[in-house]
């Protein structure tokens, strides 16, 4: 079987802040991490604050390397061939960078030209793709500045599918949506992964999201993985007395109840 994403034993430390008179400190934050995903696959990764996550997500991205390990995304290594690999993927996350001044449709305008496509037809398909999210018509021209987080969440979304990625990093793309704009962005995945041959990997804390979303779910806690399987396997298998557990059963088994620390230094 053909693999759209293959990361092999991935190794991830950052140097805390040092103090004077003192020697360096390293934080592990992925530990020999490994993981495939096929083509067409909508992929999981779940775990606490801290875990690791985007900090996997972006070497996934190449926009960390790894200490060790490799990754290589349809077979393309994602170190030596970089951009090869950064034209195939798409990444959304919560912390989007956009020109605040301009309007959804200028931003989606301004990285159809940065991506070589023909405006007028990028155009028409930035307004499709914003209206299937549930971005109001009237709204299109309006500067992102005036906008909630929730609605430059979706631009962000929009943005990422204007290339037609073949492999879609969506890192926490439902954080800060309410619960309408949150089913608008699962149903447009849904959509994507039906109607187009994308492959997605997602990061979410939104245990009922994986469980309708993802074909499969890697658990990560402190670094490494500690369960993969298919949302039913992973119920059926930490179930208690015959029940079959919740997702968030399972994930509260494997990771435990204290709050990690959060992964903004990573």
């Amino acid at each position: 079987m053909s693999h759209a994403l293959e990361v092999r034993d991935v190794v991830k430390s950052f140097r805390h802040s040092r103090q004077p008179g003192r020697p360096a400190r390293w934080r592990r934050v992925l530990t020999g991490v490994s993981l495939q995903v096929p083509r067409g696959e909508v992929f999981g990764i779940l775990g606490p604050n801290g875990s690791g996550k985007s900090t996997l997500i972006r070497v996934i991205a190449t926009l960390l390397y790894p200490d060790s390990g490799r990754v290589t995304v349809f077979g393309r290594d994602a170190q030596r061939e970089a951009l090869a690999v950064r034209r195939m993927i798409a990444r959304v996350s919560p912390d989007a960078a956009f020109f605040k001044k301009l309007s959804p449709l200028e931003n989606l305008t301004h990285t159809a030209r940065l991506y070589g496509l023909a405006v007028p037809a990028a155009k028409q398909r930035a307004v499709e793709i914003l209206a299937r999210l549930g971005l109001p018509a009237r709204r299109l021209n309006e500067p992102l500045q005036h906008m909630s987080r929730g609605m430059q969440q979706k631009v962000a979304i929009a943005r990422a599918f204007m290339t037609q990625p073949v492999l879609l990093l969506l890192d926490e793309p439902t954080t800060g949506l309410d619960p309408r704009s949150k089913r608008e962005v699962q149903a447009f995945i849904r959509e994507v992964h039906r109607d187009h041959d994308a492959t997605t990997v997602l990061t979410t804390q939104d245990m009922n999201e994986a469980d309708q979303l993802c074909n499969r779910v890697l658990i990560l806690h402190r670094g490494q993985a500690v369960a993969l399987g298919t949302p039913a396997e992973l119920k059926a298998r930490h179930g208690n007395d015959g029940a079959t557990a919740t997702l968030e059963d399972v994930f509260l088994h494997l990771t435990g109840h204290e709050l990690e620390e959060d992964e903004s230094d990573d």
